[in-house]
């Protein structure tokens, strides 16, 4: 590390042109380290954390190895692969910067992009192509690009293509290549799947590691916030506090989930922030444009998921929020890492809850220090008890209550009454559309005999009455074969009355529709209790 000056490291006089006016005077470690090994042609494993130059480190050298040589139509000379398309985009505009003195072709291929234009460019030939995983496979599987003349494979960013699932299409596009090329591999922290694909894929690489990996950036003040309640409104107040306590330039604010980022961001413009949002279901010309806002401070606060954590860019960010605590530690330094880069000074402040407790743990031991609480910190009871809590729906914590004093749940029951299956409620509606009364008085009286005197027979022209009623038959033939003891004589079953002729016309002329279960049956139907 004894360099202090770029002219040192081995790079083109027009290179070294184009760093001078972009202002950059002395490297950083990485780039002191990584550029004089890389412009040999060597491969390079880079291990630093987030926020330390590692772009640089690899676009100088390449510039400078590429400035001899002509590219061909589909066949790029270098590729970069990003995880995501705000990474690559990035690469592209650092390839632009100091590239200024060259002609160097430069070819993005990220989706939300038009394909066409992309192919227009790859026919053309391009020096450096930068794409996504995703996209790049897809044009090679419709012909449309060949692989066998890459001279220089960078992947940026190994571990959070680990995090993406991209393991085993980095693994597919790198036998696509030819084996005689120079690999540059950078990552901030190195698992053992990353370990394994350096060991497959890097031939005797020079491990460059400038810090501790996962460790954070000497230049970031950290501070965290308990929050008794875990409710979400509860932290959104909370946040809108920790904004206005402090000389917040700009800041970025991180949530887990996608839907967290649209209902902070609906909350911080209705109480006046100026502010933007950055999620994976945006499309990519929305994603570009938010980000140029934020970068022309057009936009002081983003909210934003982790699609924009790590890799990004952004300088002069003072502030960074996290919401919610990341699920993975790792994770919390590449969101702290969007501030106090390039040697400034940088703040980042955490948002804890109970359930939050436990990730703090795992942070606190990464960190391998004590975390600093602003406020009231949590008890010991507290971290006793995380993970034994859940999370309520409303005010108070409640699990089921709501912040509009239980209208939801309200809906819900409702919901319950109106069809009849609340809890408490008796259906008593159903037996009465489905047994006559006059069944009903008739199956009590034949259940209990005793009382003769209140009995009477049978009004004439009653039974007619109920002749199309389907269960009439069935329930008539059930009594009289039940094994019953006999009625007392005042009780003598009256004959069955002839039915009207005007009934037997009708049911004759429609015979044929009649169901089988509707027409009467010579045969006995069988008791209930047979």
């Amino acid at each position: 590390m004894e360099t202090k000056t770029f002219a040192e490291l081995g790079l083109s006089q027009k290179v070294q042109a184009a760093i001078t006016a972009a202002g950059y005077a002395n490297p950083t470690p990485i780039q002191a380290a990584a550029i004089p090994v890389a412009v040999t042609g060597r491969d390079v494993l880079g291990i630093a954390q987030t926020g330390t130059g590692k772009t640089a480190s690899f676009a100088l050298p390449m510039i400078t190895r590429l400035e001899t040589g002509r590219a061909r139509a589909r066949m790029p000379r270098s590729l970069i692969l990003a995880p995501t398309r705000e990474l690559a985009a990035q690469c592209a505009q650092s390839f632009e910067k100091y590239g200024v003195n060259h002609k160097l072709d430069v070819a993005l291929l990220i989706g939300g992009v038009s394909m066409d234009d992309q192919v227009k460019k790859l026919d053309r030939g391009v020096d450096v192509l930068i794409a996504t995983p995703g996209r790049l496979l897809d044009h090679f599987g419709r012909g449309r690009i060949m692989l066998m003349g890459v001279e220089i494979l960078v992947i940026d960013e190994a571990d959070r293509m680990l995090d993406m699932g991209f393991i085993p299409d980095i693994e597919k596009i790198c036998k696509l290549l030819p084996p005689r090329r120079q690999t540059l591999f950078f990552s901030a922290t190195m698992p053992p799947e990353i370990t394994r694909l350096v060991n497959q894929f890097l031939h005797d690489p020079e491990r460059i590691e400038v810090a501790k990996p996962a460790t954070t950036a000497k230049t970031i003040t950290q501070s965290f916030r308990f929050c008794p309640d875990s409710e979400d409104w509860v932290k959104r107040e909370m946040l809108r506090d920790m904004i206005r306590a402090d000389n917040v330039r700009n800041a970025i604010i991180f949530c887990n989930r996608k839907r967290d980022v649209a209902i902070l961001l609906k909350s911080l413009l209705k109480h006046g922030f100026n502010a933007g949002a950055l999620h994976g279901d945006m499309d990519q010309t929305s994603r570009m444009e938010t980000l140029d806002k934020f970068r022309n401070g057009d936009i002081t606060l983003l909210a934003a998921s982790d699609v924009a954590a790590r890799g990004l860019d952004i300088p002069d960010v003072s502030h960074v929020f996290n919401f919610d605590l990341p699920w993975q530690s790792d994770d919390y330094v590449h969101r702290i890492g969007r501030t106090g880069r390039a040697g400034k000074q940088g703040i980042a402040q955490s948002i804890v809850t109970h359930d939050e407790l436990k990730s703090l743990k795992d942070i606190e031991k990464m960190l391998g220090e004590d975390v600093v609480w602003i406020g009231t910190p949590p008890t010991e009871q507290d971290f006793a008890d995380a993970g034994k809590r859940r999370r309520g729906r409303g005010r108070g914590g409640k699990p089921g209550a709501s912040r509009d004093g239980g209208r939801r749940d309200g809906a819900r029951g409702e919901g319950r009454r109106a069809s009849g299956g609340g809890r408490g409620e008796r259906p008593a509606a159903a037996p009465a559309a489905s047994q006559p009364a006059s069944e009903r008085t008739a199956t009590r009286k034949d259940r209990a005999p005793r009382e003769e005197a209140r009995s009477e027979p049978p009004r004439e022209g009653a039974r007619p009455q109920q002749v199309a009623k389907p269960p009439k038959p069935v329930a008539a033939a059930k009594r009289e074969d039940r094994p019953a003891a006999p009625p007392p004589a005042p009780r003598t079953r009256a004959p069955r009355p002839q039915e009207p002729e005007s009934t037997k016309a009708a049911v004759g002329a429609f015979a044929g529709n009649v169901p089988a279960f509707l027409r009467r049956s010579s045969r006995p139907a069988k008791a209930a209790g047979e």
